[in-house]
C-alpha cells in the first residue's frame, strides 16, 4: 500500500467534522447532526487545499467561522473546532464556553496541546462554571498543508533566515529545530510510519534528524502509541526512508528561473494554497484552482512551456471535434458550440449525446483555464524575457561561467530588480572561482538599476568563504570554520560541505542524485558519509549505520530545511517514475518558496551583515 498523504490528511479532518466518529462508507460524516466549523487561520489554509466548501455541506457544516471573528450565539448547535494550541485561541475558547455561544464545544488541536495551556483551559472553564460546554478534547497531528498526494509543507515562514542568522541564539535555533520535528512528527502519524532516517552531517540537517529520532523513541514507549494502531498497516511493507536536508545542501534550485510549466505558474503567477489569480479575457481578476482534481495540470506539470502551449491547442483541437462529431451524430449544425440546445434530429443517438455533455462541458472549462493562464504567462515571459534567463542561467551551471559581454549584457537588458539580481547570483554560484574585477562590474550594473545587492554580496562572501575552505591545508582550516561558525551560526558546515552541489554540472540535481543513491542503497561515496537513524532499534552510538539501514526502500519521504520549490517536487517525481519498479516519493519543505521569496531572505540575511546599497530601494 503506497503512501498518500493527502488521502490520510483528507480522511483525519472527515473524522474530525463527525465529531470524530468513524466516518460513512462513502467517506462523508453523518449530514443529520447540524454542527459549525471554527478554524483559525492556520488551520484555514490546512483545509483549503484538502476540502471545499461543498464538501463542508456533505459532513454536516452549516456555518464556518474564524475564531478572532465576533460571533453570535447558536444555542442548539455543536461547534466543531479546529486551531492550534497557543494561549490566544484557548483564551477565545475559554470565553465562547463562558459566553454559552454554542450547545457543545468539541475541540481539536493541530498538533499536541502543551500542558499549561490544558490547565488554562481547565481552570478559565471551572472558573467561569462552563466546563460542561467542552464535549472532547483531541489531539489531531494535523499540523502541516498537503498541496498534492505527494507534497507538503509545514508552512514555517522565514525559516532560511532563522537558521542562517549569525545573530541567532542557541535557544532561538532550537526552538526552529524543535518546531520542524513536530511538524515532520504530525507528518509521520498521520501516515502512520516510523522511518529509517537519513541525513548528511552537520548543520541543521542532523539537528533536525537526531531530534526527531529522540521524539520517535519516547512516544512509542508509550503503550497506547499513535503508530501501533496502524499495525497491521506499518508491517503490510517495507518502511519508508525519510530523507532530511538543508537549502544549502543546493542552493542554486532556490533561485534559477526555471521554465517548465508548474515551477513557472508559482514563480510567475504566486500560485499559492494551489489558488492563482490571473487576468480574465474580458478583464477584470479570474481565480483558478491547481490540484489533482485537473488533469490537464497533473499531466503537462512538468513540460516545458512551448510544449504546455502545443498540447492546449491540441486539446482545443480534441474537443472541437468531439463536439462536431456529436452534433453530426443528432443533426445539429457542423462547427457550432456545443450548448445542449441543439439537439434535435435522431433520437437513437440523442442519450449518448446529452450523457457525453457533462463531460465536454468540463473539458472546456479546463481548456479555458489553462489558455488564460498560459496568456498571461506569455506576457510575463515576452516582457521579463524570462525564456533567456532560463536558458542563459542554465548555460552556467552546466560550462560553468559566462562570457563578460554576454552577462552585463543580460544584467542591462529585460527583466525585472530581482530578474537580474537572481541571474547575477547564478553567475557567482556557476563560476568556480569569483574573478574580482567582474564581480565588481555585476554589482555596478545592479547599482544601476536600483538594485539592493546585500543578496550579491552575501552570496559572495559566502563563496569566497567555500574558496578558502577548499584550498586551505587541514591545519589552517579549522581555524576558519571556528571564525566562520562564529560569523555566519548554522550556515557554514552545510554550506561548504556542498561545494561540489554548487558546481555540480549534470542536469540531474544534486538533490535527486542523492536521494536515488539512499533509495537504491548501494555503495556511493557520495552518501558514506550520510547519518543513519533507526527510532525501533536500540539506541548505539550517534548515528551508527546497520545494514537494514542501508536500503534498497520502496518509498521515500524527502524533507528540504528552510525552503523548497516545484523544481525540486517535480525532479523527485521524475525520479520515482524513471526508477524499475517505480518507487514512490514525498516531497516537503518547511515553506515552499519562489525565486524572488528566496532571493529576499538572501537580501535579509546580508542586511543582518551590514551588506548591500545603504538607503537603496525595494528588488522588486
Amino acid at each position: 500500500m503506497t503512501l498518500n498523504l493527502r488521502q490520510k490528511q483528507t480522511e483525519c479532518i472527515a473524522r474530525m467534522l463527525n465529531l470524530n466518529q468513524p466516518i460513512t462508507a462513502t467517506g462523508t460524516a453523518n449530514e443529520e447532526v447540524y454542527k459549525i466549523l471554527i478554524y483559525d487561520k492556520f488551520c484555514q489554509n490546512i483545509l483549503s487545499p484538502l476540502i471545499h466548501v461543498k464538501d463542508l455541506r456533505k459532513h454536516g457544516v452549516t456555518l464556518y467561522f474564524l475564531i478572532d471573528k465576533d460571533r453570535k450565539p447558536v444555542h442548539d448547535v455543536p461547534a466543531v473546532y479546529f486551531v492550534q494550541p497557543n494561549h490566544s485561541n484557548v483564551q477565545r475558547i475559554v470565553n465562547d464556553a463562558s459566553r454559552s455561544l454554542y450547545q457543545s464545544l468539541h475541540l481539536n488541536f493541530s498538533t499536541s496541546i502543551p500542558r499549561p495551556l490544558l490547565e488554562d483551559l481547565a481552570s478559565g472553564t471551572l472558573n467561569s462554571d462552563s466546563i460542561q460546554r467542552i464535549s472532547k478534547v483531541h489531539d489531531q497531528y494535523l499540523e502541516f498543508v498537503t498541496l498534492e498526494d505527494n507534497l507538503f509543507s509545514l508552512a514555517h515562514k522565514s525559516c532560511y533566515v532563522q537558521l542562517n542568522d549569525p545573530s541567532a541564539g542557541d535557544r532561538e535555533i532550537e526552538e526552529i529545530i524543535e518546531n520542524i520535528v513536530n511538524g515532520l512528527f504530525c507528518v509521520l502519524a498521520t501516515l502512520a510510519v516510523v522511518p529509517v532516517i537519513r541525513c548528511p552531517r552537520g548543520g541543521p540537517a542532523e539537528m533536525v534528524a537526531s531530534a526527531l529520532d529522540q521524539r520517535l523513541r519516547d512516544h512509542l514507549l508509550s503503550k497506547n502509541n499513535l503508530f501501533t494502531e496502524g499495525g497491521n498497516f506499518v508491517s503490510s511493507f517495507q518502511r519508508p526512508v525519510l530523507c532530511i536536508f538543508d537549502r544549502n545542501f543546493e542552493l542554486p534550485v532556490a533561485i534559477q528561473h526555471d521554465f517548465r510549466y508548474r515551477p513557472l505558474v508559482h514563480d510567475v503567477l504566486g500560485l499559492k494554497l494551489n489558488r492563482l489569480s490571473v487576468q480574465g479575457e474580458k478583464g477584470g481578476m479570474r481565480s483558478y484552482e491547481l490540484d489533482s482534481s485537473d488533469s490537464f495540470w497533473v499531466a503537462n506539470g512538468s513540460l516545458e512551456f512551448p510544449e504546455v502551449a502545443v498540447e492546449i491547442e491540441t486539446q482545443l483541437n480534441k474537443y472541437k471535434k468531439d463536439v462536431d462529431e456529436v452534433n453530426k451524430r443528432t443533426g445539429g449544425n457542423h462547427g457550432a458550440e456545443f450548448d445542449g440546445t441543439d439537439l434535435i434530429g435522431n433520437t437513437k443517438h440523442l442519450m449518448s449525446a446529452v450523457n457525453s455533455l457533462p463531460e465536454l462541458t468540463e473539458r472546456k472549462q479546463v481548456i479555458d483555464k489553462h489558455t488564460n493562464i498560459a496568456t498571461s504567462l506569455l506576457g510575463e515571459i515576452k516582457e521579463r524575457s524570462l525564456d533567456s534567463y532560463a536558458k542563459k542561467e542554465n548555460d552556467m551551471m552546466v560550462r560553468g561561467g559566462i562570457e563578460r559581454n554576454e552577462l552585463l549584457g543580460v544584467l542591462k537588458g529585460k527583466g525585472s530588480k530581482i530578474d537580474k539580481l537572481r541571474f547575477a547570483i547564478m553567475y557567482l554560484i556557476s563560476s568556480e572561482t569569483i574573478n574580482q574585477p567582474e564581480a565588481e562590474a555585476v554589482e555596478a550594473a545592479l547599482r544601476e538599476f536600483e538594485v539592493d545587492t546585500a543578496a550579491f554580496q552575501y552570496v559572495k562572501k559566502i563563496k569566497s568563504l567555500n574558496v578558502s575552505l577548499a584550498s586551505a591545508n587541514s591545519a589552517s582550516k579549522s581555524n576558519i570554520v571556528d571564525w566562520a561558525e562564529k560569523l555566519y551560526g548554522q550556515s557554514i558546515s552545510a554550506v561548504t560541505a556542498g561545494v561540489k552541489n554548487l558546481l555540480s554540472n549534470d542536469r540531474q540535481l544534486a538533490l535527486a542524485r542523492t536521494v536515488e543513491a539512499l533509495i537504491e542503497g548501494r555503495q556511493n561515496p557520495e552518501i558514506d558519509s550520510y547519518l543513519s537513524f533507526d527510532p525501533r532499534a536500540p539506541k548505539s552510538g550517534s548515528g551508527a549505520s546497520s545494514s537494514h539501514l542501508k536500503g534498497p526502500f520502496k518509498e521515500a519521504i524527502v524533507f528540504m530545511i528552510g525552503g523548497g520549490n516545484y523544481v525540486e517536487y517535480g525532479s523527485l517525481q521524475e525520479l520515482a517514475q524513471n526508477q524499475q519498479p517505480p518507487k514512490h516519493v514525498i516531497y516537503g519543505t518547511t515553506e515552499l518558496l519562489t525565486g524572488v521569496d528566496f532571493v529576499e531572505q538572501l537580501t535579509l540575511l546580508g542586511q543582518k551583515m551590514g551588506l548591500g546599497n545603504v538607503g537603496s530601494t525595494s528588488t522588486q
